[in-house]
């Protein structure tokens, strides 16, 4: 079996880009990967098109060694764009390796070590403010309408939901300088006045979905470390989950931990075991998030294995398409030390067109998949359907 062609397609999906890629083979055997990235999509693409000359005319199923020879190939340019690039190449090879075996991934790599998984929605509140006439959902234009929302995460069935800082309004906002802003936006430091809106928005969902419903809230790159202490300490009272924070030193995540008792959940950025071992060296945090899309399936194994290692739970990081979710679902299968995985409820109205199976979902829990390869097949019309236009922003 030997590859014959690499190719990538550009999803539009609504205010987000999703990025499929496909392995051809001369077997008639096809691998799908996803490596989404919402704000570098071109530059992953384009790494992926630097790939090719490593790639076709070898042998798919050896999946750990064509990771080497990408790995080998982008030795000056490691991580980011490049390293989302070889996760969903690689991505693809395991699928192909497994279909090839007519085998799931799961029993590839030695599971299943549970039949479901349980789910948190993600971006609850996020998706609705951004596009809520796009996703056919409620606006939210006051804390009424989050309370609402709250209610509804609970009668659907999950026991755990995931927020930003919701601004709603008429229309509403998203609280995110971490990602973009005009002029004085980049200090990372909070009002009082944004520290009682926190306490506010997280104490109406809290008391919405009642106290046995776990609620998180993602920080992302939005503060320094002194503005998350004083955010952890004042959302201790509402028993979250965690309190998501993302940030690349991992001594400042320590910090934050030891000043609070909320839990503290970050990774989702990380690339590669080596990215991983100073956190979990330090007992940094109490939850490591793992982004399979932009790691790889083996290589997230492999920060999954060693997390356990160091007496850690993981929980994938996963707001993409549900071919994605079938990729988390996976590693979920095969590891012992999963704490929840991440899923996007809120979306596109036709994100069940994109393969021939969505996820199964009951009472807010995932079956794990156990078809070959990753238990659902991608339908490529649908992607070229929903394809996004050159030069299009997102919104």
């Amino acid at each position: 079996m030997r590859i014959t062609d690499v190719r990538t397609f550009h999803v539009d999906a609504g205010w987000r880009t999703w990025l499929f890629v496909k392995v051809e083979t001369d077997a008639g055997v096809t691998g799908w990967g996803e490596c989404s990235d919402d704000k570098m999509p071109l530059s992953v693409a384009g790494a992926i098109e630097d790939f090719k000359d490593v790639l076709i005319g070898r042998d798919p199923r050896p999946f750990e060694m064509r990771y080497q020879d990408m790995v080998r190939q982008s030795r000056q340019s490691p991580d980011g764009a490049t390293m989302k690039a070889i996760a969903g190449i690689e991505l693809a090879l395991v699928d192909i390796k497994a279909r090839a075996l007519g085998i799931s991934v799961v029993e590839l790599f030695g599971g299943p070590t549970r039949e479901d998984v349980r789910l948190y929605w993600s971006h609850c509140g996020t998706s609705r403010i951004r596009a809520h006439e796009l996703i056919g959902t409620p606006p939210l234009r006051n804390l009424d309408d989050v309370a609402a929302l709250g209610r509804e995460v609970a009668r659907k069935g999950f026991t755990a939901l995931k927020t930003n800082i919701l601004m709603p309004g008429d229309p509403g906002s998203v609280y995110f300088p971490g990602f973009a802003g005009g002029p004085g936006t980049t200090d990372q430091a909070i009002s009082n006045r944004l520290l009682s809106h926190i306490e506010t928005l997280v104490g109406t969902f809290r008391e919405a979905v009642g106290p046995d419903v776990d609620i998180n809230l993602d920080l992302n790159f939005n503060f320094k470390p002194e503005a998350c202490r004083r955010i952890a300490r004042i959302l201790e009272p509402f028993n979250l989950l965690w309190l998501e924070i993302d940030m690349y030193d991992p001594d400042a995540i320590l910090a934050i931990r030891q000043s609070t008792a909320t839990p503290i959940c970050t990774g989702e950025n990380l690339f590669h075991m080596r990215g991983y071992i100073p956190y979990f060296k330090r007992q940094a945090a109490d939850v490591y998030m793992v982004d399979v899309p932009w790691n790889g399936f083996s290589q997230s194994r492999k920060i999954g294995d060693l997390a356990e290692a160091y007496q850690l739970n993981v929980a994938p990081h996963n707001y993409y398409s549900h071919l994605a979710s079938f990729i988390s679902a996976s590693l979920c299968g095969v590891l012992p030390n999963v704490r929840i995985m991440e899923i996007d409820i809120d979306d596109v109205p036709w994100k069940d067109d994109l393969v021939t199976n969505p996820p199964t979902i009951v009472d807010g829990r995932m079956a794990i998949p156990d078809g070959p390869g990753w238990g659902t097949d991608v339908v490529e019309e649908a992607l070229l359907a929903h394809a996004r236009q050159p030069g299009r922003r997102r919104a």
